[in-house]
């Protein structure tokens, strides 16, 4: 298992990883469907952008054979491929829904600053759809001229439609949920707003896409094995003067881990002293786990023992292999301080670390592989990514000084520099700024580029 974090795998092995999602749309809806796409580590992404959506089918012909599944960024380039081209892969888009077109909607208003009657020329979003949306929220003041030319429109098309509408007074403004059109239309200075998904659409759309591939379906069964253990539990043990207090307390958290192994409809059964092993199905854990992202099993464990735990979680072609892969994940785990969940995949990339808390209040999980095999090889430690993670997830801070670094990682400032100087060179650090101070020489600051959602290469 030395090579779990081997960060000096060939490129050719990282291409047969993961289940491939070919994602076909414009430059700025792809790179959203990207992002959202962090959250779906089963995923390897094979992306096509266009200008038109006229070359949605030839792109999907292209990237068939190649993929399990596409998805696509609208429903028209996705009737396209549906009726132009010779695609047999399972086809998914991501739907224009009322959350997209309020969002549009209020965007609009605002900038046209009326509380007066509106008239708006729209295209795409069917009449009956837009009327239910309207009647939904209660609102009356909004006329709607939809454009009902051909099925398959132009860009030409689209502008021309709504710049008649506008100069003709018949409407005070656009929605479009055609990217190229908005830009054109707000060269033509036409008040307009492009009707795009919202991150919740395409989640959606992202897991109907994964639920159709034959991989996940048979990834579904396949058996997770999970080891937990407990941080410094004879120090916890000390603190019960009687050894049927010591008892019960091993009782208290043998039902507590029953309780949460059978929300997985799994197995569990102890190892001895502060260790415990359960078995479940990757499809539960991963639906439990909102995507391998939180165990609020740790907060548990916390609120009602004042015990933290570590986690190793693994994934594997066979019961062996995964029982292996769940010791190097907890290792990890333990590593990176405890109170913390890692887990190793059957190709032997890592995930995590995992929140130990509710989705709701924080995420601390990187499930990029590619980033964690570079936060590896750069020297970053389990153990400095999660006390890095954890802040951000606190305070939404990426911004250090040196001497700030050294507190939160609790080294010296000279070895925060050193730090700091091997992070630069793996691109995972960048200066952003100055402090002057009266004395002294100014403080350079610091960014986590990573942290920041920055692009990095």
């Amino acid at each position: 298992m030395d090579d779990v974090y081997d960060s000096n795998k060939n490129q050719s092995q990282d291409q047969n990883q993961g289940i491939s999602i070919g994602v076909i749309g414009p430059d700025a809806l792809v790179k959203r469907i990207l992002q959202v796409l962090k959250a779906f580590p089963s995923f390897k992404p094979v992306v096509r952008t266009y200008e038109e959506d006229d070359s949605a089918p030839r792109l999907a012909e292209e990237i068939a054979d190649e993929v399990e599944v596409i998805l696509v960024s609208g429903p028209l380039p996705y009737r396209r491929i549906r009726e132009e081209a010779n695609v047999k892969t399972a086809l998914h888009f991501v739907p224009l829904t009322d959350t997209g077109f309020y969002r549009a909607l209020a965007r609009l208003i605002n900038a046209l600053g009326t509380d007066q009657s509106l008239r708006l020329s729209i295209d795409t979003l069917g009449e009956q759809m837009v009327d239910k949306f309207l009647k939904e929220i209660g609102e009356s003041r909004v006329q709607a001229d939809h454009y009902d030319g051909s099925a398959y429109p132009t860009r030409e098309e689209l502008i021309a439609f709504h710049r008649e509408r506008f100069e003709a007074g018949i409407s005070d403004g656009a929605l479009t949920a055609e990217g190229a059109v908005a830009l054109a239309l707000t060269k033509l200075g036409i008040p307009n707003e492009w009707v795009i998904p919202t991150d919740q659409n395409i989640t959606v759309a992202l897991e109907r896409a994964l639920l159709s591939t034959e991989t996940r379906r048979s990834k579904e069964a396949q058996i997770v094995v999970g080891l937990l253990n407990a941080d410094h539990f004879e120090k916890r043990i000390h603190g019960h003067t009687t050894e049927h207090d010591v008892q019960r307390f091993k009782l208290d958290i043998h039902r507590m881990l029953l309780d949460y192994v059978e929300s997985l409809d799994g197995y569990l059964t102890p190892l001895g002293g502060d260790e415990y092993l359960f078995f479940t199905t990757r499809g539960i854990f991963e639906r439990e786990t909102g995507g391998y992202k939180t165990i609020p099993l740790g907060r548990q464990a916390f609120r009602k023992f004042g015990l933290s735990l570590s986690i190793g979680i693994g994934f594997g072609r066979s019961a062996n292999e995964a029982g292996t892969h769940a010791r190097a994940a907890l290792r990890k785990a333990k590593e990176a301080g405890g109170d913390t969940c890692f887990i190793v995949r059957e190709d032997k990339t890592l995930i995590g670390p995992l929140a130990m808390a509710d989705s709701l209040e924080q995420d601390l999980s990187i499930t990029d592989a590619e980033l964690l095999r570079r936060t590896e090889s750069a020297g970053m430690t389990s153990a400095y990514l999660s006390k890095l993670l954890a802040q951000t997830a606190r305070t939404g801070r990426t911004d250090y000084m040196a001497h700030e670094l050294a507190v939160l990682l609790n080294v010296t400032v000279r070895t925060a520099h050193r730090l700091i100087l091997q992070w630069m060179d793996h691109n995972l650090v960048r200066i952003v700024g100055v402090e002057k101070v009266p004395k002294g020489r100014p403080r350079q600051i610091f960014r986590f580029v990573f942290l920041a959602d920055e692009s990095w290469k």
